[in-house]
């Protein structure tokens, strides 16, 4: 559904939570294959540390929260590189939510973090990409947000969203020869979910969770997701009706 990279050498990405998890663990990645990456998150001491022995790698800060930091990262990386191959949205947060634990507070948060930083994002590369007619966007979900699920109150509707953004984005950009991915992982060992207190089915590593992403990216693929076995059973078990549904994730979660 989007055309083939076959050679990452010379390639310019942008990737846009890069300082630890499924973020830091593509950048090196791309890095080791010849890449040019621009990384970018909060934390410079972390970003600097992946870029280190990398001459081709760029760090800029930014806060996706922030429409301000964002914009001025992106006009940083375009003076220095003019045009970017790849913008890969990695950044996210999450908190476990019930609805007898509703908090407003730490529910804008996240959608500040999680939905409107996606939005700023797409405000300073979108008009690059267009003018361009080239290149590609990804943006990084979750299958959580494929249904409704237990203690995601408010992360699970963040990332529905993102994934209906992926497909009108699809629809529009195609046709004007911009590549778009839909990067929804299943669970992954990351700081993110480090603090989870209940199993996570099928948990993989984040160089693993890297791997597969990448290799998505290179296929062509519209939709990357991993890892196949938990996020297809997930995708099953969405087509279902609502009764069974429901059974079926009390039973899985004990929930």
């Amino acid at each position: 559904m989007n055309p083939p990279i076959t050679e990452w050498r010379g390639k310019r990405v942008w990737i846009i939570g890069a300082s630890s998890g499924i973020g830091a663990e593509t950048a090196c990645l791309l890095l080791k294959q010849g890449a040019h990456v621009a990384l970018s998150a909060r934390n410079r001491q972390h970003l600097e540390a992946i870029a280190s022995g990398f001459p081709q790698a760029i760090v800029s800060t930014l806060d996706i929260t922030d429409h301000r930091s964002v914009l001025d990262s992106h006009q940083h990386i375009m003076a220095q590189w003019k045009l970017i191959d790849l913008v890969l949205v990695v950044a996210g947060g999450y908190n476990e939510m019930r609805a007898d634990q509703f908090d407003l507070q730490a529910a804008n948060r996240l959608l500040d973090l999680n939905l409107r930083g996606v939005y700023h994002c797409l405000d300073a590369v979108l008009p690059m990409l267009l003018k361009q007619g080239s290149g590609g966007i990804g943006i990084v979900g979750s299958v959580a947000g494929l249904s409704g699920l237990p203690k995601a109150l408010v992360y699970g509707p963040t990332k529905a969203a993102v994934i209906n953004l992926c497909e009108a984005l699809y629809i529009d950009l195609r046709p004007k020869n911009i590549a778009v991915y839909m990067i929804n992982p299943g669970f992954v060992e990351t700081p993110m979910t480090a603090g989870n207190d209940f199993t996570m089915p099928a948990l993989m590593t984040a160089p693993a969770a890297a791997k597969a992403l990448v290799e998505g990216v290179e296929n062509g693929d519209f939709h990357i997701h991993f890892p196949k076995r938990f996020t297809n059973w997930l995708r099953l078990a969405r087509l279902l009706p609502y009764r069974s549904y429901f059974y079926l994730i009390h039973k899985v979660t004990g929930l």
